[in-house]
């Protein structure tokens, strides 16, 4: 009975919402709108989590896995993802604690989405709040500009007509057309499409790699340097620190309190694109991926090949979506139209946001380094150590745990065994992720721009032949 009580509490508007979509489900219009664009449910969260955790970052692990070596290169995806899995879980847990708090004060959110800086201020205040809201925003739009650097790199070796930064010139102006999307609800075909886009393209790497063999002379030095070590596991931390977006997907969900498993069984099926793909790729390149971040690079160019690269640009672009929505809203929530039903005007207000994205894609177009260096500097605060935090300082007090609305989970042994693990991840990412892993990424990021320079016309192009 109690728990069924939670549930009405948590469902809140969503139970509402429901019963309108229900109502309203009769027009042809409305079935197709709903099949389409108004996504809700536990398998819509699956796919977000899914499409949004691996993009670009499945080219650029088999880089990592030359950096790393291949054992390690493995035993860091097992090991982050689970990592990435827990973290997730931990932010799930108080954005249902938040909103089931607000709800008892008969607080609203029909036209409001809940972001992960208002949760921390609701429960923790507001240096939590300012704090969150700067590694948030901040990793979300290097994100945004990873995505677009991305888009130009992958085109380019489908059409080298086109330096790299025309291409970026190009697809940032695509891109912006991500301000007529409304929020996560709204990203149900995407996600779909998405993954099935990802897939696609692990499996041709997997395959192609394969088929084409080792190289003539292959070798397999990593690790060789602890700089590139390290460069390498941050990139994995990055690529398993995607839930930066938790809140709002969950926000999206007509039952956010069903979410706490999602992102794990999500992060098992990016394992099984991850994991063979960059193993086969390094299997066949092994060392010639250290001056090639973009596996794509390297395979040979045939009509596969195409299309796996026009699927990747396709999604990164939906990507690009997932990472700046949560920047537009912020955006929204400061000039006070978030609430507004004017999708017209809220994409408007929204444009600006690109701007800065478009412009910083272009000073540092280094795809692949730039993974690692946004990895330790922004992914290891924003979705691994404030979460931890976070926690473990909402939950602090008896009457806190005594109170809470998700328990802890029996299998570690309760809180004492909840706080061990928080505790050994904050130590663990800020010594290895941000310590070591910061140190790594930021001299290969130094490197990269005394090597090609800021504004670079085509970063790691072949040079012409004469």
């Amino acid at each position: 009975m109690a728990s069924e009580k939670v549930e009405t509490v948590i469902a809140g508007n969503y139970v509402e919402m429901e019963r309108e979509e229900a109502d309203s489900s009769s027009s042809t219009k409305s079935k197709l709108s709903a099949l389409f664009w108004h996504g809700g449910s536990v398998y819509d969260a699956w796919f977000s989590c899914a499409s949004n955790q691996v993009a670009q970052v499945l080219l650029t692990l088999p880089y990592s896995f030359s950096q790393l070596g291949m054992l390690s290169g493995i035993l860091f995806q097992l090991f982050y993802g689970l990592m990435g899995s827990w973290t997730a879980y931990l932010i799930s847990v108080l954005y249902v604690e938040y909103r089931t708090r607000k709800e008892r004060e008969k607080v609203d959110f029909r036209n409001h989405v809940i972001q992960w800086f208002e949760v921390l201020d609701g429960l923790l205040g507001k240096h939590w709040r300012n704090v969150g809201l700067f590694f948030n925003c901040t990793f979300l739009l290097f994100g945004s500009v990873i995505q677009l650097i991305a888009c130009a790199s992958n085109i380019y070796y489908i059409n080298d007509n086109l330096d790299k930064r025309t291409w970026t010139y190009i697809f940032g102006a695509c891109c912006a057309t991500t301000v007529f999307i409304p929020s996560f609800h709204n990203y149900r075909i995407w996600s779909f499409l998405g993954l099935v886009m990802t897939t696609y393209t692990a499996w041709y790497m997997t395959v192609a790699s394969l088929i084409h063999g080792q190289v003539e002379g292959v070798k397999h030095s990593g690790p060789s340097k602890m700089v590139l070590y390290f460069t390498g596991a941050t990139n994995i931390l990055y690529t398993f620190g995607g839930h930066a977006v938790t809140v709002e997907i969950m926000h999206a969900m007509w039952k956010p309190q069903k979410f706490k498993l999602i992102y794990l069984m999500a992060t098992l099926y990016v394992l099984t694109l991850t994991l063979p793909s960059a193993s086969a790729v390094y299997w066949a390149f092994g060392d010639d991926l250290l001056t090639h971040s973009n596996a794509l690079a390297l395979l040979p160019r045939n009509g596969f090949r195409d299309t796996a690269v026009i699927l990747m640009l396709i999604h990164q672009f939906i990507t690009f979506g997932f990472a700046c929505t949560p920047l537009y809203f912020v955006w929204e929530k400061f000039l006070r139209v978030h609430e507004t039903k004017s999708l017209i005007k809220r994409a408007l207000t929204r444009l600006p946001v690109v701007i800065p994205i478009w412009f910083l894609a272009i000073i540092f177009p280094f795809f692949g380094p730039i993974n690692s260096t946004v990895g330790s500097l922004l992914v290891s605060f924003t979705v691994y150590i404030i979460p931890a935090l976070a926690h473990m300082v909402t939950f602090a007090s008896p009457s806190a745990r005594e109170n809470a609305v998700e328990r802890a989970p029996s299998l570690l042994g309760g809180w004492a065994g909840l706080y061990s693990v928080n505790v050994f991840v904050v130590g663990w990412v800020l010594i290895v992720g941000f310590g070591f892993g910061g140190w790594a990424s930021m001299l290969n990021f130094v490197h990269q721009v005394s090597t090609f320079g800021l504004f670079t016309k085509c970063y790691q192009c072949p040079s012409p032949k004469h």
